[in-house]
């Protein structure tokens, strides 16, 4: 057997179905808590149950997916007739989710890369799938070019070269990356702990519309607009002037306010000469926690070429 490349993520790079089952990637969830009850993102728990909890007042927490989970993804996709996997995840200073990856790459017979994207969202998912077409090409072409692979030293060489060529191209796609976001408060920021409480406060007393952004794999404030019109507005010029006249995905990401997301898509759409794809998604019930409804977020990922 030949053998392929896998590509590992977690929940939060909110992938579309189609994408996922196009490259076979493997989605890890991760847990949300309500109260008492555990739920597996993506699979047990809905964005809008994580909304209605919100609005409930009712506590709500996250969590990263066990190394033994992780273990038990990687040893099915060694039984799979993978020769390595490249697992790619939401930013470390976010989740503990990469670290849990790393501990359970030392434990499988095939190499893993774990890749810290320093993003979320579909700015993790557009590194994904950058990697994920990557790894197709290369795996297209060691079967066009098959040879008698009886030299395992040599097979294993040829899957370490392109496992750091996949990893490079989802490097290359996070370096090039923005994601920014609009939220109604911040308090479900400062609750869980990813934005600090001094930065929640003074949005509070000003009662100013945050605008905030990925910066350095952290969630950073970028400006304060006084209205949720004038903000949203402002998130469209943005992502505007960062797509340019290059070749990009677009995603907008919204928590429970769908249509103020299908009209911002559309208004990109018109505005950006070369948008490449363009995706309109709900964000997971993990990212949902810490924002809160209202939120709307544009992703800007410029398509890198590949120098191999």
């Amino acid at each position: 057997m030949l053998g392929h490349l896998a590509l590992v993520t977690d929940s939060t790079a909110y992938l579309p179905q189609e994408a996922v089952d196009r490259h076979r990637i493997q989605v890890v969830p991760l847990s949300v808590a309500v109260g008492d009850e555990v739920f597996a993102e993506g699979v047990e728990i809905s964005p809008k149950d994580v909304a209605e909890a919100l609005r409930a007042k009712r506590r709500v927490t996250t969590s990263r997916p066990s190394p033994e989970t992780f273990t038990a993804a990687y040893l099915a996709a060694a039984e799979a007739g993978a020769r390595g996997i490249v697992s790619i995840h939401l930013s470390a200073e976010l989740s503990g989710t990469a670290e849990a990856a790393q501990l359970a790459a030392a434990t499988v017979p095939i190499p893993v890369r774990v890749v810290d994207s320093r993003l979320v969202g579909m700015a993790l998912g557009s590194c994904v799938l950058a990697a994920a077409e990557l790894a197709d090409a290369l795996d297209a072409a060691r079967a066009e070019t098959a040879v008698d692979r009886a030299d395992v030293e040599a097979d294993r060489v040829e899957t370490e070269v392109d496992l750091d060529q996949v990893v490079s191209a989802a490097e290359r796609r996070a370096d090039v990356t923005s994601g920014f976001f609009y939220v109604d408060t911040l308090e479900h920021l400062r609750r869980g702990g990813r934005i600090g409480t001094a930065q929640a406060l003074v949005g509070s007393a000003l009662a100013v519309k945050p605008l905030l952004h990925l910066s350095g794999g952290r969630i950073e404030p970028l400006e304060k607009v006084r209205t949720a019109s004038r903000a949203i507005a402002r998130l469209e010029e943005i992502a505007v002037e960062h797509a340019g006249a290059q070749p990009v995905d677009i995603t907008v990401h919204h928590l429970a306010a769908e249509q103020r997301a299908e009209a911002l898509a559309e208004r990109l759409r018109e505005r950006v000469p070369a948008v490449n794809e363009l995706y309109v998604s709900e964000v997971g019930a993990v990212i949902g926690a810490h924002v809160g409804p209202g939120l709307l977020a544009v992703v800007v990922a410029p398509l890198v070429a590949s120098p191999h």
